[in-house]
């Protein structure tokens, strides 16, 4: 059986929990065939080479605050993440329960609870209950295995619908390297590093300091450049892991096999934000947004992205309504660098927008476009080599009703 996920590197193993979360934090209990599993724990034979980016929001939730205090303290082996409660706004109470889910797995694994990374999401403002996820935690860590990781990915949905997984493979000083990932995210997604957790693993090895160099520059070409909805989390948590078990020579900073590093976790980082974007509450299309001939690549995302987050964008795709105007708007007010007179717009292939004015196009065709399954837009800006992608999705009538019985 192939290996999925965070598991599928040497040396990581994990296991996961049905703890009822979600159903205690509303005040009720789960019957038990009602129960999924909503807990896991991902553990590592060795200590890793370890970084992170979080939600820029400035309400966090308690745990990316210990995660971000964990991460300068040194190595990490080990993560629990639990689904249905964000553990945000939860005052200092949130703080011992992170604190305390951090020293639970740790008792669990011998492991200092200073090597245990804390995730959450969920519910916004309701405490963890804690003595469900003590047990759950229990329960996880008693049986680890790699074969657990598409396990994982499903423990950690919320209003997913879809686990989200993804394994590449390299050859790093001669050595295969595996890198995989999971992720979830499918409302409250608009990372500016929704209410995502990405987590990838690698079992190469790498100088000390390797992800803390790179993971920013791997969340603003992927993870950041997704959207859903527009809104930015509490819980948003990107992290890379490094263990080392390939056996590889350590890649260095700088050097051709760190470029080959990159590039694979690069690789699944995008594809894990396409099925975040593809995933989106509600949603029935994937949007993607390429740009083009911007000053530069940051000014390129920020083009691509407005695109992808136009809420009129959204609802015109949604509906099939070949309204180009309102992309070429979003590109207006998006903060890149813009001369209207240089800027080509097609949707599909079609062009649609050209030195200043709209091109005359069969709109049935720009319509066939918006109605299929997945849209691609492409903007050149005709100013400079910037380039970029984003993703995002349609937004429908099942998205509100989604987020209007959240809690219900």
């Amino acid at each position: 059986m192939a290996l999925a996920g965070v598991t599928a590197p040497r040396g990581w193993v994990s296991g996961t929990a049905a703890c009822g979360i979600k159903a205690l934090t509303a005040g009720a209990s789960a019957l038990p065939g009602e129960l999924r599993d909503d807990l896991t724990v991902i553990f590592s034979a060795s200590r890793c080479d370890a970084a992170g980016v979080f939600t820029t929001n400035k309400v966090k939730s308690a745990s990316v605050v210990i995660d971000q205090l964990h991460l300068q303290s040194g190595p990490i082996q080990a993560l629990v993440v639990s689904s249905g409660n964000a553990n945000a706004c939860t005052g200092a109470q949130g703080f011992k329960d992170a604190l305390r889910m951090a020293k639970l797995t740790a008792d669990r694994l011998d492991l200092d609870p200073q090597q245990v990374i804390v995730a959450t999401t969920g519910v916004i403002g309701r405490p963890l209950p804690m003595e469900a996820v003590k047990g759950g935690i229990q329960i996880a860590c008693a049986d680890l295995a790699a074969e657990h990781g598409s396990a994982s990915a499903l423990a950690i949905m919320t209003t997913d619908t879809v686990p989200k997984t993804v394994v590449a493979k390299v050859r790093i000083g001669g050595v295969e390297v595996t890198v995989g990932g999971m992720a979830k995210g499918s409302g409250m997604i608009h990372p500016n590093l929704a209410t995502m957790l990405a987590f990838i693993t690698t079992d190469a090895a790498v100088e000390e300091g390797w992800t803390a160099a790179h993971v920013q520059r791997l969340a603003d070409s992927s993870f950041n450049q997704v959207t859903v909805d527009g809104d930015n989390s509490t819980n948003d948590s990107f992290l890379i892991l490094a263990n080392g078990a390939a056996g590889n020579p350590p890649v260095s900073a700088g050097s051709e096999d760190s470029d080959a590093l990159e590039g694979a976790i690069l690789g699944v980082a995008r594809e894990l934000a396409r099925m975040i974007a593809r995933d989106g509450e509600g949603a029935t299309k994937l949007l993607t947004v390429r740009v083009e001939g911007a000053p530069d690549d940051g000014q390129a995302r920020l083009a691509a992205r407005s695109v992808a987050s136009s809420s009129l964008v959204k609802t015109a795709i949604h509906g099939g309504d070949p309204n180009w105007g309102r992309i070429v708007c979003a590109l207006g007010y998006s903060g890149s660098e813009l001369a209207i007179d240089r800027l080509t717009v097609a949707v599909a292939g079609l062009t649609v927008f050209a030195r200043g004015a709209g091109v005359e196009v069969d709109l049935e065709q720009v319509r066939a476009a918006f109605q299929g399954s997945e849209i691609e837009v492409f903007a050149d800006l005709g100013l400079g080599s910037g380039r970029a992608e984003a993703w995002g999705c349609d937004l429908s009538a099942e998205y509100v009703r989604i987020n209007a019985d959240y809690t219900t």
